[in-house]
């Protein structure tokens, strides 16, 4: 009796080992599971329908901010003529920049309006392979609505409309509108997401939901 006993021990240890060996072999796949997450990574699929829509209404909300306060300093004021708000310190002076962003390179309103063009087109596409974190999306949508502001002034009246002046006395800021403000702002935050790379990832998670 002890002898068939001991054989079946025997058989059913063996069970247990060839039993150990297939878990082992088990679970050895998610020892590659890293490589797996990466190439996901690699594959991401851009921002979500609800990102680009987010996108889209920030661009477009700078836009019409933008150009609804040029088009009334040009209904109210000439070319050269202003308006106090804070004494000297804020007056809305009705002025004309031909060169780019805070009157840098006069008389190149032409070329910039070609170049325009092209930083538009950089940065839908860059926001659709770059854009996994929130704030990459608003600094992309500000500088792409200010982009665009600036550039239907370029291409309707040869130069671009400003008209906030800033400054004490003789020592004024440059003349600047909305759509410079939205570009300022955008490349403030383009530097600190390059300085702090955490900023660019906030968010990144929700992506591609939706």
């Amino acid at each position: 009796m002890t002898g068939p006993g001991s054989a079946g021990g025997a058989v059913a240890d063996d069970d247990d080992r060839v039993d150990v060996e297939i878990v082992d072999d088990e679970a050895g796949p998610p020892t590659t599971g890293e490589p797996a997450a990466a190439e996901t990574a690699d594959t991401w699929p851009g921002p979500s329908v609800g990102r680009w829509i987010a996108f889209a209404a920030i661009a477009i909300g700078v836009l019409v901010v933008d150009q609804a306060s040029k088009a009334w300093v040009t209904g109210t004021l000439d070319v050269g003529e202003g308006i106090e708000l804070v004494g000297e310190w804020l007056r809305v002076v009705h002025w004309r920049n031909s060169g780019a962003l805070f009157g840098l390179l006069p008389q190149s309103a032409p070329i910039f309006a070609v170049v325009s063009l092209g930083v538009v087109a950089l940065i839908v596409v860059y926001h659709r392979r770059a854009g996994r974190g929130y704030l990459t999306t608003v600094a992309l949508a500000l500088l792409l609505g200010g982009a665009i502001g600036n550039l239907l002034d370029r291409l309707r009246y040869g130069s671009v409309v400003d008209f906030v002046d800033m400054g004490i006395g003789q020592w004024r800021f440059y003349t600047y509108n909305a759509a410079d403000a939205a570009i300022t702002t955008a490349i403030l935050l383009l530097i600190a997401m390059a300085i702090l790379p955490r900023l660019a990832e906030w968010g990144a998670g929700g992506a591609a939901d939706g």
